[in-house]
């Protein structure tokens, strides 16, 4: 008898969440912030007039923005976003995008279409979200 181990083909786009929270690169780095807390997300996507990605602004971005006195004064996002981030495909594999994220350091990871476009962020919470669930299908027990 032969037996055939199964695997699960998991997706990017079967974790990222959507739809893609974005701001304009000339709003206000106050106005980012804004979105993410009103989102309850660590991190907004910048895009250009086109829609296209264009970089990313972090919690971290907001707190450099802190330290350096960028706050308060109006200034654009763009002077601290991350220009060109790393991204994933919607297609493609899980595992190949959580290594990247790994090897980068980074807690969030957009996704984007063949354009460029944003289609979702897939961030670590949704990484540790997944994790849960299936260590409690497993078996998991709570103590």
């Amino acid at each position: 008898m032969v037996y055939r181990r199964r695997r699960i083909a998991l997706r990017v786009s079967d974790l990222m969440s959507t739809p893609p929270v974005t701001v304009h690169r000339d709003v206000s780095i106050e106005e980012a912030a804004r979105k993410m807390y009103e989102n309850r997300i660590g991190s907004v996507l910048v895009v250009d007039e086109e829609g296209k990605l264009v970089g990313i602004v972090t919690e971290r971005d907001i707190l450099y923005a802190v330290v350096k006195g960028k706050v308060g004064r109006g200034l654009p996002v763009w002077d601290i976003m991350t220009d060109n981030p790393i991204t994933a495909k919607p297609d493609e594999p899980l595992i190949e995008a959580i290594e990247r994220m790994r090897e980068a350091n980074v807690r969030h990871l957009p996704v984007v279409d063949e354009e460029g476009k944003p289609v979702g962020m897939l961030s670590l919470r949704d990484v540790v979200d997944y994790l849960l669930t299936l260590l409690h299908l497993l078996g998991g027990e709570r103590h």
